[in-house]
């Protein structure tokens, strides 16, 4: 009985963990390994977030000989074609739900690399505080257009998003489908970030992170290895962007803000370990579990605390970049040096050099 009523808990910080390891391990690349002053993060996940409110449906309610332009964003109506497109088309309909949520992924990826390459202008003329301001303004200025301009998605009533998952059923059933789908996605990314990270492209990333000068020196391309990091950065947490909201059902540009997807995605990089993809994964787990916990036991919080429990994540998150910054700035997992060859194959290279020397 205790596992069971945990579950829905356990099942809740996986799904938060995946979503936002998703978001900080392209954070990560375009920060911990290029060095890229990326405070517009919020920016390609938004994108992503669009892609899934606004298209998907539109292509659908096409199919069905609905509304589809315009007037498919006012949330009256758009309500009732969502349930249609859900329930007549999508829930009997599994490979066509499996199709469109590809679809919509392989969308987002694009325009998300669109958008990296868009920012990749003001990154190859700005440093540092300057390009990290420059992107966080980019961020914002989409965010307004989207809230304010009703025809894509709906402006502040928001527009909702056919069911993908419900092919599976309702409730807990789409709840866990969404949930494994997430963090297989999450586990692909880690995977294909660690491994450029273990790639001579990734290996030219930290060269040009820590001396753009040397690198440049030795022959890199320091234009286009920022270029090519932002699009493969932008395209992923697009990705990220897209999974939430399809998972949500609903799409309102005010919720993708720069504190959850621009702010939080440093905390968890900073604590686990800036240019360390598994310390990424163990601080975004750790201010997952946190939050979680506190929307959880929020009432119980209540009677403890002597303010509201929706400020103390936000106090949380502030108070942790405060203090890993002063006393442990390398995180809690230090990044480590990348081997161009296996410890065993270096320490056999090693002893047959001393042997000749002997």
């Amino acid at each position: 009985m205790a596992l069971e009523a945990l579950a829905p808990l356990l099942t809740q910080i996986i799904l938060y963990f995946a979503a936002f390891l998703i978001v900080t391990l392209s954070l990560n690349l375009e920060v911990g390994y290029a060095g890229i002053a990326q405070f517009g993060r919020v920016l390609a996940v938004l994108t992503g977030a669009v892609v899934a409110g606004a298209i998907p449906g539109r292509i659908l309610a096409y199919m069905m000989g609905m509304p589809y332009g315009a007037e498919y964003a006012n949330h009256l109506i758009n309500f009732k074609i969502v349930n249609t497109i859900t329930n007549e088309l999508l829930t009997p309909n599994p490979l066509l739900s499996i199709g469109m949520f590809v679809f919509t992924l392989a969308l987002a990826a694009l325009l998300g690399g669109i958008v990296g390459f868009i920012c990749s202008y003001p990154a190859l003329r700005l440093k540092e505080a300057y390009l990290g301001i420059t992107l966080l303004a980019f961020g914002d200025a989409l965010q307004a257009f989207i809230w304010n301009y009703d025809p894509i998605a709906g402006a502040t009533q928001g527009i909702n998003i056919p069911d993908f998952y419900r092919w599976v059923g309702a409730g807990a059933p789409r709840f866990y489908a969404a949930t494994i789908t997430m963090l297989g996605i999450a586990i692909l990314v880690y995977i294909l970030i660690d491994a450029i990270g273990r790639a001579p492209y990734g290996r030219a990333l930290k060269a040009m992170r820590d001396s753009e000068v040397a690198a440049a020196v030795y022959g890199k391309d320091i234009a286009g290895l920022r270029g090519k990091t932002l699009i493969v950065g932008g395209a992923i947490a697009a990705i990220g962007g897209a999974l939430w909201t399809m998972y949500s059902l609903s799409f309102k540009a005010i919720t993708f803000n720069r504190l959850t997807w621009t702010f939080w995605p440093w905390a968890f990089m900073m604590l686990g370990g800036t240019g360390n993809n598994f310390g990424v994964l163990i601080g975004t787990f750790i201010f997952s579990t946190a939050r979680t916990l506190i929307f959880t036991y929020k009432e119980i919080l209540t009677q403890v605390i002597p303010i509201s429990p929706q400020w103390l994540e936000y106090i949380l998150v502030g108070t942790a970049i405060v203090v890993i910054a002063l006393l442990r700035p390398q995180g809690i997992i230090p990044e480590k040096p990348a081997l161009t060859l296996k410890r065993e194959e270096i320490i056999e290279i090693k002893e047959r050099v001393r042997s000749r020397s002997k």
